[in-house]
């Protein structure tokens, strides 16, 4: 064998190696029977239609974020969010797990494929601690996201990209690998501005 040889080998195995323990966390997580649950649930959702079917319509921009910081903003990565497709019924103050009142779709192909969810959940009066899921605190409290959402829409949210990897984290709010360049409503956004709240 070689001495190239050896090296490329050496870096299979080790390569090998580093995947099964990323494998093996990602079988750890105490959340993850809920997390497949969730994401066999909504499964039927690759199909754009069955979602507009079911009460989710596009927010029609493809939102992606430079990584600009800005004092008193949210801190978004670089990387996108994609299309959002909103169900306002499903906005509520207590966040369900199972039913995100966001999809998370890329153009891709000529086609949209579903890789995420968000959910939001209002600023309120009562609110009285920042909300959570599967051991995530929502980010915000947050003013809306310009164009799409009013700025008056004071907010939290959390994404969760159950159905594409995320090389920032499951519930990172940006995903580097998601692209909107190309498609027709590429909507680069600014930071959104952090509001005062639990």
């Amino acid at each position: 064998m070689t001495n190239i040889s050896k090296i490329a080998f050496c870096g299979a195995v080790a390569l090998a190696a580093a995947l099964n323990l990323i494998a093996s966390a990602r079988a750890d997580d105490p959340y993850k029977k809920e997390l497949d649950a969730l994401r066999q649930s909504l499964a039927k959702y690759q199909d754009v239609y069955t979602a507009v079917r079911e009460g989710y319509y596009s927010t029609v921009g493809c939102v992606r974020y430079n990584g600009e910081k800005m004092e008193g903003h949210a801190d978004y990565a670089k990387g996108a969010m994609g299309i959002h497709f909103l169900n306002k019924e499903l906005v509520k103050a207590e966040p369900d797990p199972m039913r995100p009142p966001v999809l998370l779709y890329e153009p891709k192909d000529g086609k949209l494929q579903l890789t995420g969810v968000e959910w939001v959940v209002p600023l309120t009066g009562d609110l009285s601690k920042r909300p959570e899921l599967f051991g995530q605190k929502f980010l915000g409290p947050m003013e809306g996201h310009v164009p799409i959402i009013p700025k008056e829409f004071l907010h939290y949210d959390l994404h969760a990209w159950l159905f594409t990897d995320n090389p920032s984290g499951m519930f990172s709010p940006t995903n580097p690998d998601v692209k909107c360049e190309g498609y027709d409503f590429d909507l680069m956004e600014h930071p959104t501005k952090l509001v005062p709240g639990p």
